[in-house]
């Protein structure tokens, strides 16, 4: 590709929530596709009350989370992280992961999968969840706490 690449916009009101699995309790909203110019996915995430993702690992991708509101916990390979509204997570390629929202309110978090290694389509197969108001909310930029 020559020159510079045109900048990118995309309202996240337009992505679905999918669960992957039947009974999954993290809706994951594809926000952006891994293309030519930017090899990652980029995701809104958001952990039910309870809600956990099952212990996974991707081998060649690094993920991170920036969360925008809620509180959890993360582990990788044993360790264990608080993670709350305004921390940023990035877990290595290959590291054991799982995230759970331990809270009494939703957690909710942009997520990247770099490179994403068909991460994007994993969850564009998944089931549409739709979003609540409190989605709603949080995508509109009020974070409440």
């Amino acid at each position: 590709m020559s020159g510079n690449p045109a900048a990118w916009l995309h309202q996240a009101l337009d992505a679905t929530p999918r669960l992957i699995s039947p009974g999954d309790t993290v809706k994951l909203a594809l926000i952006r596709r891994p293309d030519e110019i930017y090899p990652a996915s980029v995701f809104l995430e958001i952990w039910e009350i309870g809600g956990a993702q099952p212990l996974n690992s991707h081998s060649d991708s690094i993920e991170t989370f920036w969360f925008l509101r809620g509180s959890g916990q993360a582990t990788s390979d044993g360790k264990v992280f608080p993670v709350s509204a305004g921390c940023f997570l990035l877990l290595p390629a290959g590291s054991q992961h799982r995230i759970v929202n331990n809270s009494a309110a939703k957690l909710y978090a942009i997520t990247t999968m770099h490179p994403d290694h068909g991460f994007a389509g994993l969850v564009e197969a998944g089931t549409p969840a739709g979003y609540d108001d409190e989605d709603l909310d949080v995508i509109r930029g009020k974070l409440g706490s």
